[in-house]
C-alpha cells in the first residue's frame, strides 16, 4: 500500500528534530510549546503514516532509530527550504527582516559583534539576530546541523554544501611578559623566534593550529603542557613570563594597554595574519540577506579596525 504523505506535516518534522536534538519527550514537547503527551501522539502518527519505526522508547530514555536519525536529517533540509521561501518573499518585500541565527567564536565575537549589531539594528531594524559564542569545531558541526544559519569562521572551512564569503584578514602579534629581553624591542627580528618557547590554544581553535604552525616555520618550540583554554588564559600565562604566544589584532585593541602585564611586537618583514568569513548552508535559502550581513561586517570592519584587511 502507497504512503498516504500528504498527511505528513511541517510540525511533525519539526517534533521529530527537536526531539532527536533533546533526547527527551519534555525537553522537546517545551521547546515546541506543546504538551508532551501531544508531541508523543504526533510521533506515533508519523510512524504509522510512515510506516517505520523512528523513536526508540525505553525505561533508559528516549533516541531516534537510524531511519529516525535519516529522517531528522532530510526533515532538516525542507524545513530549510520551506523557511527559505518565506524568508525569500519577506526579504523580497521588505529587505533583511526575520531571524538570523549567528554563531561566533570567543575569540572574535565579543570584539566584533557589538558593532556589528550596532549598524544591523539602525539599517535594518526589522531584523533579530540571535547570537551565540562557541568554540569554532563545535560551531562548525552545528551549522551543518542546522543550529546556527550563519557562522563566522577562520578559514580555509569547506564543505560542498557550504558557501565561504570572506570578510577580512586580521594580524597576529607576538606576544610577550612586560619584562621578556625582547620587550623593549620596537619589533622582533624572526632569528629571535628560533627555540622561543610558544604557548597556544588547545587544539578546539583553528588558532591552535595556526600557532603550531608558525612555531614550525620560525623554528619556536611549542609548548603542549600548558594549553589555554581563552585568549584570556592564554594572556595570563605568557605575563607570567611561562612562553610567548601570538594573539589577534581585535583582542589586542580591546584588551592589551599601555600598562598590561604584556606587550605585542611586529615581526621585521612578516605580516602574519588569520582569514576569517562568514559561512552558511546552500539550503538555507537566504543567500542574499546572508550577503547583506556580510557587508556590513566589511563596512564595520573597515571604518572601526584599520589594523584589519577587508576582502571580498
Amino acid at each position: 500500500m502507497a504512503t498516504d504523505t500528504t498527511a505528513l506535516t511541517l510540525r511533525q518534522l519539526r517534533y521529530l528534530i527537536a526531539l532527536g536534538e533533546t533526547q527527551h519527550f519534555r525537553r522537546a514537547a517545551e521547546r515546541c510549546h506543546i504538551t508532551q503527551p501531544s508531541l508523543s501522539a504526533q510521533l506515533q502518527s508519523m510512524e504509522e503514516i510512515l510506516g517505520v519505526q523512528l523513536v526508540e522508547r525505553s525505561r533508559s530514555g528516549v533516541a531516534l532509530t537510524p531511519v529516525g536519525r535519516e529522517v531528522a536529517s532530510r526533515a532538516r533540509t525542507i524545513l530549510d527550504d520551506v523557511q527559505g521561501i518565506v524568508d525569500f518573499t519577506a526579504g523580497a518585500q521588505h529587505g533583511l527582516v526575520g531571524t538570523i541565527r549567528l554563531g561566533a567564536k570567543s575569540t572574535l565575537g565579543p570584539y566584533l559583534l557589538p558593532h556589528v549589531v550596532s549598524k544591523l539594528h539602525r539599517q535594518h531594524p526589522d531584523l533579530n539576530l540571535y547570537i551565540r559564542d562557541g568554540a569554532p569545531r563545535e560551531l562548525e558541526h552545528e551549522l551543518t546541523e542546522g543550529l546556527h544559519d550563519i557562522i563566522i569562521a577562520q578559514l580555509p572551512m569547506v564543505g560542498s554544501e557550504l558557501v565561504v564569503e570572506r570578510l577580512f584578514r586580521e594580524p597576529l602579534y607576538l606576544t610577550i611578559a612586560a619584562d621578556h629581553p625582547l620587550a623593549k624591542e620596537s619589533e622582533v627580528s624572526p632569528k629571535d623566534l628560533k627555540h622561543l618557547k610558544i604557548l597556544s590554544l588547545n587544539p578546539q581553535y583553528h588558532l591552535h593550529d595556526q600557532i603550531i604552525a608558525l612555531c614550525k616555520d620560525f623554528g619556536a618550540t611549542p609548548t603542549r603542557d600548558y594549553e589555554g583554554t581563552s585568549l584570556d588564559a592564554l594572556r595570563q600565562m605568557v605575563g607570567m613570563d611561562m612562553g610567548a604566544t601570538f594573539l589577534p589584532a581585535l583582542y589586542v585593541k580591546s584588551e592589551i594597554h599601555a600598562r598590561s602585564e604584556v606587550v605585542v611586537k611586529p615581526i621585521a618583514g612578516k605580516r602574519i595574519t588569520r582569514s576569517v568569513g562568514l559561512v552558511w548552508r546552500k539550503s538555507g535559502g537566504r543567500n542574499h540577506s546572508y550577503l547583506k550581513v556580510a557587508e556590513v561586517i566589511r563596512e564595520v570592519v573597515a571604518t572601526k579596525f584599520k589594523d584589519l584587511i577587508v576582502d571580498g
